[in-house]
This record gives C-alpha cells, sequence and structure tokens, in this order.
C-alpha cells in the first residue's frame, strides 16, 4: 500500500524549509519536493537576515535548512511536480521524473523565476555586486554608482526607486520598449542617464566583482553596482491553476491572511507564491504560520 504522508510541501525555497522544520516538530510524516532551482538557489549574498550580519549565501542557507528538518525526520526528494489531483479526500501527485506521491495536506511554496536574459557573466555577479531586490540591497549601493540592467518600464521604476540610495544611476534598456514620456521626464528630473541598446556582457574582476557592461555595439560603461529589472518574471502557480485556487490577476495565489490556507481544502501557501514583499525573512514566517495551521488541520482530520 502506497504510504500517505500527512503533508507534502511543493518547494525546498526559505518558506518550504521553514513549514518543514516546524511539522518535523509537530512529528509529522513530510515529505518536500524541490526542483533545487529558484531565487534562493541563485543568491550568494543575504545581507539582512537576522544573525547573519556578514551574510549566508542561498545556497548555504538552504542546506542548513534541510539538515535541521532532516533532524526532525523531514523527508526530501529532487523533482518537480507536474500534477495534482483530488482523489478521494487525498491529493495525488506525480513528478517530471515518473514519482507518485500521496498527502492529506499540501503547501505550495513554488515561489517565482526571475526573467534574466542570456548575458555573459550575468550570473555570475548575481546576488554579490548585482541585485535584484530594492529593500533587500538597496544599502549596498550607498553612496556607489549603480547601472541598471533592464527592460522598458521596469527598469525606469526601479532606477527611479533606487535614487534613495544613489545619485549616480544609470538606466541601460537591454530588451525592454521604449519609455513613455512620463517615464522619460521623471528621469531626466532624477539625473538617470538613460540608454537603450543590448547589453552583450557583464564586465567583472574575478569570480563575482561587477565592474560594468560592454554593449552590442561595443561601449563600455563602468560603474560599482548593478541591478536588474527585465520584468517578466514568472510566478510558478501551475499547479494552483490545476487544483482551482484563486488568484489575482492570475499571478499569486490568494491565502487567508491568518492560516495561510487557499480557497481549496487543505490546500496551503507561503512565500514569493503568494502576493507580498518578496523577503526571506517574510516567506520564512508565511511557512511558519501555514504549518501551524496545517497541523491543526491534521488533528482535526485525525479527529473525524
Amino acid at each position: 500500500m502506497q504510504e500517505i504522508y500527512e503533508c507534502i510541501i511543493i518547494g525546498g525555497g526559505f518558506a518550504g524549509l521553514q513549514a518543514s522544520i516546524q511539522l518535523g516538530r509537530y512529528q509529522r510524516n513530510v515529505l518536500v519536493i524541490d526542483s533545487n532551482y529558484g531565487r534562493s538557489t541563485l543568491c550568494k549574498t543575504y545581507r539582512n537576515i537576522l544573525g547573519w550580519p556578514d551574510s549566508i549565501s542561498g545556497q548555504q542557507l538552504r542546506k542548513l535548512g534541510r539538515q535541521h528538518a532532516e533532524f526532525y525526520g523531514v523527508s526530501f526528494i529532487e523533482d518537480k511536480v507536474i500534477s495534482i489531483q483530488n482523489v478521494n479526500k487525498y491529493y495525488q501527485l506525480e513528478t517530471i521524473n515518473g514519482n507518485s506521491f500521496i498527502a492529506k495536506t499540501i503547501l505550495l511554496a513554488t515561489g517565482l523565476l526571475d526573467r534574466i536574459p542570456q548575458i555573459t557573466n550575468l550570473t555570475d555577479c548575481l546576488g554579490t555586486t548585482i541585485f535584484v531586490c530594492p529593500d533587500c540591497d538597496g544599502y549596498e549601493i550607498l553612496n556607489k554608482s549603480v547601472l541598471i540592467l533592464g527592460a522598458g518600464a521596469a527598469g525606469a521604476n526601479l532606477s527611479l526607486t533606487l535614487t534613495y540610495w544613489s545619485n549616480q544611476i544609470t538606466y541601460i534598456n537591454h530588451d525592454g520598449d521604449e519609455l513613455n514620456n512620463e517615464l522619460s521626464i521623471q528621469l531626466q528630473k532624477y539625473g538617470i542617464d538613460y540608454q537603450k541598446e543590448a547589453i552583450k556582457e557583464v564586465i567583472k574582476d574575478g569570480e563575482s566583482t561587477f565592474k560594468g557592461i560592454c554593449l552590442q555595439n561595443g561601449e563600455k560603461i563602468f560603474a560599482d553596482r548593478a541591478f536588474i529589472a527585465f520584468g517578466g518574471n514568472e510566478i510558478q502557480n501551475k499547479l494552483a491553476k490545476q487544483l482551482g485556487v484563486n488568484l489575482v490577476n492570475n499571478t499569486h495565489v490568494i491565502v487567508d491572511s491568518r492560516t495561510k490556507e487557499t480557497n481549496i481544502p487543505n490546500v496551503w501557501a507561503a512565500g514569493d507564491l503568494v502576493a507580498h514583499s518578496q523577503q526571506v525573512t517574510i516567506a520564512m514566517g508565511e511557512g511558519t504560520q501555514a504549518a501551524v495551521w496545517i497541523h491543526k488541520r491534521l488533528l482535526e482530520l485525525e479527529t473525524k
């Protein structure tokens, strides 16, 4: 007879890991299914997390989180869930590798993927000297020169946001539409240089230190740091759609603010899949919050 997990967590980022630790401490039978690719696998330095003043990489934090969860008996498998069906009050999951699992409850923690064009050396510097989130890493460009590598309005709006931290900003519109008149005026107002030209490669020093860019026309532009804002980030909501989970404008999952449960019974969601400020610490909090209410639901199911 196939094993029935009390909870299967889909996604091993920080929301999923934190939830697995909490559920493990409840001594629940939990499986985490993770493809091992996402935002948290790319970022090399988190500098705004309590207890890590000298920073910690996404990979290291994921490793520590998994070890922590495994200590409480949580199981992990590297795979990708491609379908979920409600079968006889349980959820049946099928994976890309042909595995099948059954669970009483589900936590969706599939996150989002940033659109990152294939620009030479870009990912090498990502998370160390090239950043994504102004709330996480705006501090890192304080009084420094910075290039915004982006597309259309997404890059322009990030450039304007970062004027809080720097007055030495250049926006390179790599593959986006031309800016409307209002945005062009705003860039000029705040002294932001603007070019619409494809980027050939990132210039780096050593393994991950950003130095500048080389454009397709051969021009080189140097700066201390960079941010990316190409727009078109992909919310990993396919499984949520399969289940009929309510979404915000067909993107982020809608959850109960108190419990993090979706409109589908016994299905929860946490982290970047849910509409929030896309912070590691918030994702962790949501993971714990969801886990507490998953445990409560399991207690109810046990009494029926």
